[in-house]
């Protein structure tokens, strides 16, 4: 199989969808890897590093979404890109479609066939493919989010972890999931004072029995949120329903109440946002203000660490990758019902539902795509 890997056009996206790794072990495995040239230097591949490897190094996109028959990406098709996908191509990447009616439209009329990264199960119930990026995001959430508590940012002015006789700062982390925990952890051991709220029982004795006295924990209810919020300096969105708009779990209403100049992160801004007043922004221009309250909201987080990134995503997303590779889609997804989960789109057809729910369109089920 010919396997394309363009260069990420998405503002300030430095990572890769295939490291020079990944690709000595595709074409140990009888394939083609096609490389556009700069594709890695982001995260610290060359051109070089391909060539080594045995990849093919080609001077533009348009050639590579041309010829290959898997294009495989980090984050969702562009405008651009989209127009150059063709009916039977292969996409594996992360896609987010359910706050994105613009992609998914043009990922149906292309007629191709769109894996997503983010909807990839496991055996144990989690997301292989989506967890080496909440890691990622969620250890640098208390980090931004320090930045963006400093004054000269428009920030409280507060130190994470104040200094002896000055309290530090008090953070909320709104979901216990993988970027929660992530996220509650950096920032406790910067010296905050951490709440992290989640409405599963057994997630929070988990996290208890884990983490004991690192940060407390408190069961979610609107009535909790709010008053954990109000006294908030910074609020760190971790809420996922996997494929799904994010709920919006923090109303502009309750930023009047919040102290000014606290800090909210908002890490489900991928699939919306939690927070009612969230727009995505870039590394570039990551930072904006609401009613006093000072959001970040950058849409690719971890692109500021690309080369830990690409090395964890790859590791992540090699095996599917090869598998995708060895058998063609259809064989590998009927052996694998986790990555058969993953099928979003297919030939002009929505195959998950959560995404036609949020979106109000029809879908078909997977098992049905499969035999079409």
């Amino acid at each position: 199989m010919k396997i394309g890997c363009p260069t990420e056009i998405k503002p300030q996206e430095f990572r890769v969808g295939i490291t020079p790794d990944a690709t000595r072990e595709a074409i140990q495995h009888g394939h083609q890897v096609l490389i556009q040239k700069g594709a890695g230097l982001g995260a610290g591949f060359t051109d070089a590093d391909y060539l080594v490897s045995g990849a093919v190094v080609i001077d533009t996109a348009e050639e590579i979404f041309a010829t290959a028959d898997m294009i495989v990406k980090v984050k969702e098709p562009q405008a651009i890109e989209r127009k150059m996908l063709r009916e039977g191509q292969l996409l594996f990447t992360y896609l987010h479609l359910a706050p994105d009616p613009a992609q998914t439209t043009d990922l149906l009329e292309s007629g191709c066939t769109a894996i997503a990264y983010e909807t990839v199960t496991d055996a144990h119930g989690g997301l292989p493919l989506l967890a080496p990026m909440s890691e990622v995001a969620g250890r640098l959430a208390p980090q931004v989010g320090a930045w963006t508590l400093q004054k000269a940012n428009g920030g409280r002015g507060i130190l994470m972890g104040g200094v002896p006789g000055v309290a530090p700062a008090k953070v909320v982390v709104i979901g216990g999931g993988v970027v929660g925990t992530h996220a509650a952890k950096i920032a406790a051991g910067m010296g905050a004072d951490v709440t992290i709220l989640d409405r599963s029982l057994t997630r929070l004795k988990y996290l208890d029995d884990v983490f004991g006295r690192d940060f407390k924990n408190q069961y979610s209810t609107a009535g909790a949120t709010a008053d954990l919020v109000r006294d908030a300096d910074m609020v760190i969105g971790a809420v996922l329903i996997p494929g799904a708009e994010a709920p919006k779990l923090v109303s502009r209403a309750m930023l009047s109440e919040m102290k000014p100049g606290a800090a909210l992160v908002d890490v489900a801004i991928d699939q919306g946002g939690c927070f009612e007043t969230s727009r995505a922004t870039t590394h570039a221009d990551p930072i904006y203000e609401v009613d006093g309250i000072m959001h970040y909201c950058v849409a690719n987080m971890p692109g500021a660490v690309a080369r830990t990134s690409t090395q964890a995503l790859g590791n992540a997303t090699l095996p599917f990758m090869l598998n995708l590779a060895n058998k063609g889609w259809r064989q590998a997804c009927e052996d694998d019902p986790h990555l058969l989960n993953g099928l979003n789109v297919h030939a002009g057809k929505l195959t998950y539902y959560a995404v036609g729910k949020a979106l109000g369109l029809d879908v078909i089920s997977p098992a049905i795509a499969l035999k079409s």
